[in-house]
Order: structure tokens, then sequence, then C-alpha cells
């Protein structure tokens, strides 16, 4: 008998209330999901000229994986495990410029292309050095001006990010700049993906978000799929701030206010007429996830208009509901449910993927 789980989306039910609740889920997750995932770390200025050295933990609070992005004398930038190969101490502690990195445990050096170079008082050990006193390195992508990396990602990053470049190439997004005053962490009491599962719908605008909904053509929203993520285009209403759009994009024509990208497992990048807001989800537990929101400007006139303004009431909109739900998945009541197939194709899609990653026999070490 097929799962109901597995079904298409017009007869199928939505995974167990333990995907959200069970801590041992949670633990399958992290390894299963986010260990075989892509990660945005920060922008090319992290490591912008030669020596420079940059210590990061990936996904702290749950994967914590200390790695360390560096740009060698060469000019060519490296991610690298920051775990000495001797005893296990973090080799780079702070930012700077460096010629090389030396652990201050026992002194021993490696290159930055993360090579050993030097190790005091081994003179007498054999078949030393070998391949395993290098640093591991870790896989990682650049796009436009973004940094990625990840422990073993199951999927290819060009494969990942492509719908993304195809659809925004025209964007001058190099051009966009950092906006620090902008940025901005939450902490919801509910799990990741029940965080997830509310971005991928358009269904609750019109119940939750009112602001947004004065600006947004409800019945012409819609998502579009792709093989490691979707598109929900905000279309926005007559009198509204839209995108000028090229003649060569699909879109042309389409009063289009706002891209919301989604990348599985946990990445939201949304483009709006003023610039980019990339929203990382974040799971510090089976009820506690940290939201990042990091914007990149490229029009300030237009910060204060349109679907890509209010984005703090927006968020503290959903983050009330995702909380209420969070305590009502805890019912000895309720399990699971049906989905919308006009409206929730998004958040089927990301059930599919999650589950499959989670039937996987292998844990992406």
């Amino acid at each position: 008998m097929t799962d109901p789980t597995f079904e298409p989306i017009e007869r199928a039910w939505t995974p167990s209330s333990k995907l959200y609740t069970d801590p041992g889920t949670y633990s399958e997750v992290l390894e299963k999901v986010f260990a075989r995932s892509w990660q945005w770390v920060g922008d090319d200025r992290l490591v912008k000229v030669p020596g420079q050295v940059s210590p990061l933990t990936l996904l702290e609070g749950s994967l914590d994986e200390p790695i360390v992005l560096t740009r060698d004398t060469q000019d060519a930038l490296h991610c690298l495990s920051n775990v000495c190969t001797h005893r296990g101490m973090l080799v780079c502690e702070a930012g700077g410029n460096e010629r090389f990195l030396r652990c201050r445990y026992h002194g021993r050096r490696f290159g930055l292309d993360g090579r050993f170079q030097d190790m005091p008082e081994f003179e007498a050990a054999e078949n030393f050095p070998s391949e395993s006193d290098h640093l591991s390195r870790v896989p990682m992508a650049r796009w436009r001006s973004h940094l990625f990396a990840g422990v073993a990602p199951a999927i290819g990053f060009e494969e990942w990010i492509s719908p993304v470049q195809e659809r925004v190439s025209w964007m001058p997004i190099e051009s966009f700049f950092h906006e620090p005053s902008r940025q901005k962490d939450y902490f919801v009491s509910a799990n990741w993906a029940l965080y997830v599962d509310n971005y991928l719908e358009g269904f609750h605008i019109p119940f939750i978000h009112n602001a947004l909904a004065g600006t947004l053509d409800y019945g012409n929203y819609r998502t579009e799929l792709f093989a490691g993520g979707n598109l929900q285009l905000g279309v926005a209403k007559a009198g509204e701030p839209c995108f000028d759009l090229p003649p060569d994009s699909p879109d042309f024509g389409e009063r289009i206010g706002a891209y919301y990208f989604w990348l599985f497992p946990n990445l939201m990048l949304n483009f709006y007429p003023w610039g980019l807001s990339i929203n990382v989800v974040k799971p510090l537990g089976p009820s506690k996830t940290k939201v990042s929101f990091i914007q990149y400007v490229g029009d300030p006139s237009k910060l204060d208009d349109g679907a890509g303004s209010g984005l703090d009431r927006v968020e503290r909109e959903d983050e009330a509901v995702v909380e209420a739900v969070q305590r009502g998945l805890r019912s000895r009541f309720y399990d699971r449910g049906r989905y919308s197939p006009t409206r929730e194709t998004g958040t089927h899609q990301f059930h599919q993927l999650l589950l499959r990653s989670l039937a996987s026999s292998e844990s992406g070490r």
C-alpha cells in the first residue's frame, strides 16, 4: 500500500506530528538533512584580500562544525576544517591577516591552503607527515558575491543554485551592499521545519498578514517547483512597487513585487525592488529555531514600500502562528492533515524532499 505521505498532493497527507516534536527525529534530521546540505556562510568580504582568514561555525547550535575561510598568497579561496589534525584544537580562533595557520596548543603549522607545514618534537615519528595531517577541505562554492559551504552536500551546487541564477541573472547583486543595521535574529519556539512549512505557502497571507496582503495580488500569487526548491512569485497590486523587468525575463509584462526563493532545506532568498533579504533558518532543538535576516540593499529609496517593507512585522506575525501550531502539534488529538492542492504545493514538495532524505541510509559522514 502506498504511504499516504508520498501520494500526489490531491491524495496526500502531511507527515506525522512526530516530525516536529520527536527528539530522535530531530537528531536524525541534523545528520541526514543538514550535514548533507549547502549552507550560506557570508559574502566574499569575509576573505577579501590575500592572507585574510575568517573562522566560522557551520550552523552554530546544531551541526556546530568549525570551519575557516582563507585566501592564500596566490589569491585562491579555501574552506577548511578548523580542527588541528594533532589533538583536535581549533586552529584559527580569530579573523585577520596571516602568513600561515598555527595551532597554539602544540605549534602545528599549516599553509593557508590547509597543507601541513611543520610540527615541533615529531622528528622521531614514523610515516609522518601523511595526507591525514593536512586540514580537511570543506566543500565550498561562490555565487555572485555570496559564499556557501557544507559538510557533504547531497546535491551539486550548480544544480542547487541554477534556478535562482537563471531567473534573476539580470540583477546587479554584486553591487548590493550589506546593511548591518537591518540585520536581525529571531528566536522562535517551534521546530525549524514548521517555520519552513509556513514560509512555503501563501495560503495564510490574507488571514495573517493584513499589511502584506494589501500590497500583493493574492489571486495571481503562485508557486513554481524545481529540483532543489521552489519559487513563490508575489505579484504586486496596481500602484504598488514592482521590478522593472528586462524583456528577456520570463516574467516580463507582469508586476512582480517579490521573488521568494526557497532552497532545500533552510535557505530563503527574497528579492524585492530594493534588494535582497537572506533568511537562514537554523535549528536549535526539536522546538527551538533561530531565524537570521540578513539584508543587502540595492536601492535604499525603495526600502519602505511594497512587499519588501515591514519585514519585521511579517516575521513577528509568522512567529506567533508557528509557535501556536507547535503547541497544537503536541495534542493527543492531532497527528496529520491534508494539503490544499492549489496553495500548498511548496509545502508538499518540502515534505517529500525531507522525508526522502530521512529515508536514506547514508548519514552524510
